[in-house]
């Protein structure tokens, strides 16, 4: 297999065979993020994809999981997509589910027929970062799209009956809209209604535009607590259908796993213990957060 530069992929996709479809990401603008800085976004060649997929089904004696890298492998025109699938499909043994990373813009670039073709061939999950349903904050990021476009897009994977994996950004909103970031990050998942919320929390990292306005006083991280009580705010206002919701990714200062909205008391019973007693003994130190 050939990898180009680092390799990010979702915690639950640890155990996935990871095949790099695309180097870097089509959108890269985001400004708390770096990590595809360095990679000029390319889709790569077929038959360098393909020789990684024969690779891969003569090396290894069954796959369960592959997911597709870098950062948007859904940007990919439908055509070389449906190629790569029904690739994987006839040469690697065992595949039951392939997984990719996409932005609401290449999600809208597909109808719903598309979606719909690309989950028959093998699609079965799409991981996309809303980070915030805050207008205001998702202009500040530069996330490029609109709450509305990013509600289309979290429609239409479901429509397609694709599972729709969704990430939540704790902090992004800085002290000034903490609590519209919140408030309106509850109405997001709400409308959108994923079938899994990976929750965050934001990590001011060097050579980032959020890091500059971090440093100049534009942005103010909150503290602990107040990062906790986004955490609150979302639980509690938000509506699911049945969604699992974690926030055990190594940013998190309070990792949780639970079902909503059946443990929705649970979690917040639990935080609320943490947040009114100042519990930082329950919390993850800062050494030991990371991305």
């Amino acid at each position: 297999m050939k990898y180009e530069g680092l390799i990010i992929r979702p915690p639950s996709e640890a155990r996935s065979l990871l095949l790099q479809v695309t180097v870097g990401c089509s959108h890269n603008q985001c400004t708390f993020c770096r990590a595809y800085k360095q990679k000029r976004f390319r889709i790569k060649a077929s038959e360098e994809i393909e020789e990684d997929i024969r690779e891969a089904g003569t090396t290894l004696r069954s796959v369960e999981r592959v997911f597709l890298c870098d950062g948007d492998a859904l940007i990919i025109p439908q055509r070389r997509l449906l190629g790569i699938l029904q690739s994987i499909r006839e040469n690697i043994h065992g595949v039951q589910r392939v997984g990719t990373y996409a932005n609401a813009k290449s999600i809208l670039r597909k109808n719903r027929e598309e979606l719909a073709a690309l989950k028959d061939a093998g699609l079965k999950i799409i991981y996309l970062g809303v980070e915030t349903g805050s207008e205001e904050v998702l202009r500040r990021i530069w996330k490029g799209v609109t709450y509305d476009q990013m509600i289309e897009a979290g429609h239409r994977v479901k429509q397609a009956g694709i599972r729709l994996s969704v990430t939540a950004l704790l902090g992004i909103g800085g002290v000034e809209l903490s609590a519209e970031h919140a408030r309106e990050t509850a109405r997001i998942l709400t409308d959108m209604d994923p079938d899994y919320t990976g929750v965050l929390t934001v990590m001011v990292i060097p050579g980032t535009p959020l890091y500059e306005a971090c440093r100049s006083g534009a942005f103010v991280l909150p503290d602990t607590f107040d990062i906790l009580g986004e955490l609150r705010t979302i639980v509690a206002a938000s509506s699911f259908t049945d969604c699992f919701l974690t926030s055990n990714h190594a940013s998190n200062y309070l990792p949780i796993k639970a079902r909503l909205p059946a443990d929705q008391k649970k979690v917040l019973c639990l935080l609320d213990g943490v947040i009114e007693k100042g519990r930082r003994d329950l919390l993850r130190p800062e050494y030991l957060r990371g991305l």
